[in-house]
Formats: C-alpha cells, sequence, structure tokens
C-alpha cells in the first residue's frame, strides 16, 4: 500500500509506516496535479498538513483513496463529512502539537512585553547610532508573572497555555461554550504536580478581566474578536493568535493597536494565508510568525509517529 504524504512527514513517521509494510513518497504534488498523480500511482492514504486541500473533487476523482490523514488539529482543508460518508476514513493528530503551540504562544507573550518584535527590527538598523534612544524607548517593559490571561477555547492546546501560564504566575480566566469546568494539571520536573479547577465564564467577562488574550478556537464563519470585543478589553492589553486566521478581525486589530486600545498583538495565523496584508505584515505593534505553531521537532515527530499507527490499525487491522 502507498501513502502520499504531500506536505511531508517525519523521519519517525516513515519508519513506522515503512516497518508496517507501507511505500511512502513524500514528493511534493501541485494541488492540480494531485488527481492523477494519486491515480496514477495507486496512492491509498494521503496525508496533508495545512497546504494541501483534499475537497469533494479530489475524493469523487480519486476512489482508490481509503485514508485521509491531517498531520495537526484543524481540519477545514478537509472536506471531512463528504469524505466519510464515502466510506473513507479521515484522520488527524489533535494532541501531538498542543505543548509546541502553547509554547508558541508565550514566545508571543515574552516577546511583547518585552517590545522584542519592534527591537529586533530596530537594532539593526539603528543599533550602533541610537543605541541610548532604542534602550529608552523600549525600558518599559512588564512581567507576566502576576498579570490575568484570558483563553477562549479550553481544549488541548488552551489547558496546555493554561499549564504554562500557572506555571509562570499568571492568574488565568477562560470562556469555553462546551465547557463549564475543567482541571489544569501543572506537572513539575521531579514528579511532583499541582491542579488547579478552572470554571469558564462568559467571552464577555473574560475580555474585561484580562491583561492578554489568546484564543484556541477551530475555523468559524464570523470574526470571534471584533470591534465590538475589542472594546471590551482594557486598555493596554495584547492579543495573540495561534488558532486560525479569520478568528480575530484584522482591520479592527490595526485600528485597536493604531488608537493605543491594545499595547501589540501577536500573530501566527492570519486572514489571506500565504498572502497576509501589508498592514498586518508592517505594523510595528505585530509580532509575527509565519503559521508555525506545530513546527517544532518534537510536534512534527509525535505527529508522524501518531499518524502512522492510525494508518496501520484503520488499514491493517
Amino acid at each position: 500500500m502507498k501513502v502520499l504524504a504531500n506536505d511531508g512527514i517525519s523521519q519517525s513517521g516513515i519508519d513506522a509506516l515503512e516497518q508496517g509494510g507501507f511505500e511512502v513518497i513524500t514528493t511534493k504534488v501541485a494541488q492540480e496535479q494531485l488527481v492523477t498523480y494519486i491515480n496514477e500511482n495507486n496512492i491509498d492514504v494521503i496525508l496533508v498538513r495545512s497546504a494541501t486541500k483534499v475537497r469533494k473533487d479530489l475524493i469523487d476523482a480519486c476512489p482508490g483513496i481509503k485514508v485521509i490523514g491531517r498531520g495537526g488539529v484543524g481540519m477545514d482543508n478537509i472536506d471531512v463529512e463528504y469524505a466519510r460518508s464515502k466510506g473513507l476514513s479521515v484522520i488527524n493528530t489533535p494532541a501531538a502539537s498542543s505543548e509546541s503551540v502553547a509554547e508558541l504562544v508565550f514566545a508571543h507573550l515574552y516577546g511583547g512585553v518585552r517590545f522584542l518584535y519592534d527591537a529586533n527590527r530596530n537594532m539593526p538598523l539603528e543599533g550602533e547610532t541610537k543605541f541610548g534612544q532604542l534602550k529608552k524607548a523600549y525600558a518599559g517593559g512588564v512581567e507576566l508573572r502576576g498579570k490575568t490571561l484570558g483563553i477562549i477555547g479550553i481544549g488541548r492546546i488552551g489547558l496546555e497555555v493554561a499549564r504554562i501560564a500557572l506555571g509562570v504566575g499568571m492568574k488565568v480566566v477562560v470562556a469555553d461554550k462546551f465547557v463549564e469546568e475543567t482541571e489544569v494539571t501543572v506537572d513539575f520536573f521531579d514528579g511532583q504536580s499541582v491542579s488547579v479547577k478552572l470554571k469558564t465564564i462568559s467571552p464577555e467577562e473574560v475580555y474585561r478581566q484580562a491583561d492578554f488574550i489568546t484564543l484556541h478556537v477551530p475555523a468559524q464563519k464570523e470574526y470571534v474578536i471584533g470591534e465590538k470585543e475589542l472594546g471590551l478589553m482594557k486598555d493596554g492589553a495584547a492579543i495573540v493568535n495561534a488558532a486560525r486566521g479569520g478568528v480575530v478581525d484584522e482591520v479592527a486589530l490595526v485600528k485597536a493597536l493604531d488608537s493605543g486600545k491594545l499595547a501589540f498583538a501577536g500573530l501566527d495565523v492570519f486572514e489571506n494565508e500565504p498572502t497576509p496584508a501589508v498592514k498586518v505584515l508592517m505594523h510595528p505593534k505585530i509580532s509575527l510568525t509565519p503559521h508555525i505553531g506545530a513546527a517544532t521537532n518534537e510536534a512534527q515527530s509525535r505527529i508522524g509517529t501518531e499518524l502512522a499507527e492510525q494508518i496501520i490499525s484503520i488499514l491493517k487491522s
């Protein structure tokens, strides 16, 4: 049986699949050539990340496909229900990248409160001639410890974010329309742990209380945070979005940054990927990463191994 990992797969995933008797192909096939390639090469399994789309037309045109796999959490680039209605197995790896995304959220937060996003732009240009001025410009940082982090969506990634926040010494407030109460366990290196119960509150109350907001929700038809929600937030608050592009209204976000309502924003995802708006990319108060939340060696290894285990279980059992 053949597996096409069109957006790549870790070596650990390749090894596990090959040991299970599969041939793994990592050739990157252009979207418009996928149907022909899949059919000519008798592909049984197609694995994607976020770049390749598996829509109804491809599913209909490739009757030999048995499994569609997404290396990551969200499956908005796959017509999941249609595929399942045709008898295909659709799998993903919701837990494998949680820690990596959570750590990126805090990379943006730590960088934001100490102006690293701006300092790293200006130091190469002006550090030699305006060192004192830059030192003064970036001297008003704040600490995360003791501040309130608001988490919108307390699924796997939201829980990991909460763990780090509690370990840092932050207060955590949570909104999630599907959860009333959850427990967060913070594990330490020596085997000790501390568990904290969190009761969810309304999103509006999270916006009012939090010094920093981070979103961990799936793709939505409407904005989760727009002008109205931004208006509820504390003056000088900040937002990090490492969830999905389109859950934050970027026009309203830029307006809030320009007015000083928000201190900064951290974006790993964008409304118009892979061509984000220039106003967003050039904004001096936005910390930017190119959708790399799950892009750590550890996460990719876990994703590859987890996909392999699921594929072997489905097709070899």
